[in-house]
This record gives structure tokens, C-alpha cells and sequence, in this order.
């Protein structure tokens, strides 16, 4: 097998498999991921999930960081019932089959949640599960030393590298994604 084929695999195995339990979880009540996409090149589509969990683990020498998040796709709020109803059916997320999306990272350096950066990662939606690379806002926030912290993650992916290929005369391709997470401090 060739070194570029096996590499990430590599790097996806150590990112799950951390040596030890959750430092920081993702505060469910205040936290959420948003989307927009461009309808008719006019106007933004935009939805909202609600409903994101998931946790931080850091490294034994606390230097790098793991970051795992689920959203439940049902949770999408839109402007209308209509909108709402379109975007959770099969020809886009599809959340009868594919009732969440998943994202972890590459182990991160711990100063880059404080000072922001790039996050690479994997993204798993509809079933599909591609590297993506997003961008870490500055936050004010030291994990070695805060027991809560606030995270902004941008960046944005083509909806049909995950099977929405749907209305492409209508829909862009380009989706625009962001998370706004608050992170708290895992009790033992």
C-alpha cells in the first residue's frame, strides 16, 4: 500500500482512540452548528442545529488535543416548516438514513484553540466520510488552565462530495459551515 493511501487511516486510528477519557464536553444547551447555502445565486439558505455533543480529550503531556462532535440532524432549525422539510429529505441530508454528522480532528496543539489556526479533520455526512480543513477562530481560551471554553470553527464543503447533488441548477455547491461550541470542564 502506498504511504499517501495509509497515512491517514494512521492519523484517523490515533485521533479515536485517545489513551484516556474526555477532559472537556461540549455543552449540548450552548453550543450549536449553523449552515448556509446560496439558492438562485440570490439569496442564503440558512439552518441551524441545536441539538451538538460531543468532548476535547488532550494528550498525556495536555499539548494536543482531539476534537469529536455529533450533531443530530433532525435538530435543524430553518426559516420555514417548508425549508425544513426539504433539506431533511433523501435528495439532501437525508435523516431518515443518516440521522447525524460526525466530525473529529487530527490532533491539534492546544495553543492553536487559544490563538487559532487550522483544523483538520473528518467529516462524515450521509454516510460519507472525507477530510476537510477548517479554520480555528481565536478563542481566549487556554484548555491547560481554563475550565470553560468558548470555540468558532468555519469553513465550508461541497455538498456534492457527500451525495447532494440534487438541484445543482438551483443550489450552490459551496455550503458554509460553522460551529460555535462551549466546552466545560469533564467531571471524573
Amino acid at each position: 500500500m502506498r504511504r499517501a493511501a495509509w497515512l491517514p487511516l494512521l492519523i484517523a486510528l490515533l485521533a479515536i482512540a485517545p489513551a484516556r477519557g474526555a477532559d472537556y464536553r461540549i455543552d449540548t444547551a450552548r453550543s450549536h452548528a449553523e449552515f448556509n447555502v446560496r439558492l438562485l445565486w440570490v439569496r442564503q439558505i440558512k439552518g441551524r442545529f441545536t441539538d451538538i455533543h460531543g468532548e476535547v480529550t488532550l494528550n498525556a503531556l495536555r499539548d494536543t488535543a482531539v476534537v469529536e462532535a455529533t450533531v443530530n440532524v433532525d435538530s435543524v432549525v430553518m426559516s420555514s416548516a417548508r425549508l425544513r422539510r426539504w433539506v431533511l429529505d433523501a435528495e439532501f441530508f437525508d435523516a431518515r438514513r443518516f440521522p447525524e454528522i460526525h466530525f473529529i480532528s487530527a490532533p491539534l496543539a492546544v495553543r492553536s484553540l487559544d490563538a487559532g489556526g487550522k483544523l483538520p479533520g473528518w467529516l462524515t455526512l450521509r454516510g460519507v466520510t472525507r477530510p476537510v480543513l477548517f479554520r480555528l477562530e481565536p478563542a481566549s481560551c487556554t484548555l491547560q488552565r481554563d475550565t470553560v471554553c468558548r470555540i468558532e470553527v468555519r469553513g465550508s464543503i461541497r455538498r456534492s462530495d457527500y451525495g447532494m447533488s440534487g438541484h445543482r441548477a438551483a443550489v450552490s455547491d459551496t455550503v458554509n459551515l460553522g460551529l460555535m461550541i462551549r466546552l466545560d470542564a469533564a467531571t471524573p
